[in-house]
């Protein structure tokens, strides 16, 4: 299994809020269907998202996701973002990221493991033994 990895970091706008956030987008080859997004909430701590990379794939041309998280083009306002929503029992955040740092990250990640190609990348019997030795 490739043990390759793509990190981002970049400040994204979390609901409206004046202030920046710093985010971390993540890929690793060995989970070649998800994404991480995690947003520092303060000194060394992490909020963090795992969700597929498909979403942010279609996302960057027409709203996707149905569930706990949805990705979309901000057309109505400026078509450099890209608008995150990640809802949970928690609470709802909508984040604001540069559709151009998310394309790059993209692209990255796709030269980790191509978009289409995840499936020859996924070991099914690693994932059986993990969920059933929990």
């Amino acid at each position: 299994m490739s043990t390759e990895a793509v990190n981002q970091s970049q400040f994204v706008t979390l609901n409206g809020s004046p202030a920046p956030v710093l985010s971390r987008l993540s890929y690793v080859g060995d989970e070649p269907f998800a994404v991480n997004i995690a947003f520092r909430t303060e000194r060394g701590r992490w909020v963090e998202w795992t969700f597929a990379r498909d979403l942010l794939v279609q996302g960057l041309s027409e709203p996707s996701g149905l569930g706990d998280v949805r990705v979309r083009p901000d057309l109505a306002n400026d078509d450099d973002l890209l608008i995150l929503e990640i809802e949970s029992p928690d609470g709802y955040a909508l984040v604001e990221m540069e559709r151009e740092d998310v394309e790059r990250f993209l692209d990255a990640a796709s030269e980790v493991v191509p978009i289409g190609a995840e499936s020859e990348h996924f070991d099914v019997d690693a994932f059986i033994d993990e969920i059933t030795n929990v």
